[in-house]
């Protein structure tokens, strides 16, 4: 079995564990068409229908039900011989995929990432690091199909078969530019019903807890990472929720401030996350006991 094979047989297993090709877009960031395409041309290698699609919903044949539990049995056993070949050399190298969301480099918690990267290359000096940055919900697809080895976000939901360590936590608080309307208006003069007389953005990663608050259904602006978020309060055309050590530097130059702050205020969990289906590699294992040591958090 060569690498398309891999790679068509992963797609097909994140459809089946999402429900349906549609579900699948934001876990696989690919179009229907494109979905649609690698479904297919995985049925002409297999010479056999996987699956039924269309206005009857999404269900799997016989044999796609099949293929659908063959292929995690292969995928477990891919990774296991490639550790088992890791330990017979009986050294630490390789590659060690480390996945990040954007824009926590200005959080003092998430300083404590960059101790364990310090140690883990003193003690593994082999090994290449490669570390990625990706918006959540990527970071969870490109945990379940083993791109990444270890993803470190507050995640807006949990998969089955990857396993969590909460790590800190980040808060999160509604701001205006300098250019709003709102921004000169005293906090008592500020209510919900105000508030909504306005636009607000929503994360992509996060919108009923953006939305929840002034009971809208629908953002007038989505965006995918904070800088983007950023940028539309900076316009003044909008409010939104932001990281507060992220914030802070616009605060400080006066750009914008938080709207009741003691009223509108999330907390977000950081956790590492890892597939719990697999044996962990040793490079991997070494990080994630290092990241747990430097944080304090619950050992594994």
């Amino acid at each position: 079995m060569d690498q398309t094979d891999l790679k068509l047989l992963r797609i097909f297993a994140t459809i089946v564990e999402a429900g349906g090709f549609a579900a699948a877009q934001s876990d696989l960031n690919l179009s229907l068409s494109t979905i649609s395409s690698y479904i297919t041309n995985l049925e002409a290698r297999l010479g056999f229908t996987l699956c039924k699609r269309g206005r009857g919903g999404f269900a799997l044949t016989r044999e796609g039900q099949v293929v659908f539990e063959e292929a995690h049995r292969l995928f477990k056993s891919v990774h296991q011989y490639e550790t088992k070949m890791r330990s017979l050399r009986n050294k630490l190298d390789g590659t060690l995929t480390i996945g990040l969301t954007d824009n926590t480099i200005t959080d003092p918690e998430a300083r404590k990432i960059e101790k364990t990267i310090a140690r883990f290359v003193e003690q593994a000096p082999d090994v290449t690091l490669n570390v990625v940055t990706h918006p959540p919900n990527d970071l969870l697809r490109e945990v379940v199909t083993g791109g990444i080895q270890i993803g470190i976000c507050s995640f807006p939901k949990t998969v089955l078969g990857l396993r969590y360590v909460s790590l800190y936590s980040e808060i999160h608080r509604f701001y205006c530019g300098a250019d709003h309307p709102l921004f000169d208006q005293p906090d008592d003069k500020i209510d919900i019903d105000e508030i909504r007389r306005y636009r607000i953005v929503g994360r992509k990663s996060w919108l009923g807890r953006d939305l929840k608050d002034f009971a809208i259904a629908h953002p007038h602006a989505v965006v995918s990472d904070m800088e983007a978020e950023a940028r539309l309060i900076l316009s003044g055309a909008f409010l939104g929720y932001l990281p507060q050590h992220y914030a802070q530097q616009f605060v400080d130059a006066g750009r914008m401030h938080a709207i009741r702050p003691e009223q509108f205020c999330t907390t977000s969990m950081f956790q590492a996350s890892f597939d719990d289906n697999q044996q962990l590699e040793p490079i991997t294992k070494l990080f994630l006991d290092m990241l747990i040591e430097d944080f304090g958090a619950e050992r594994i």
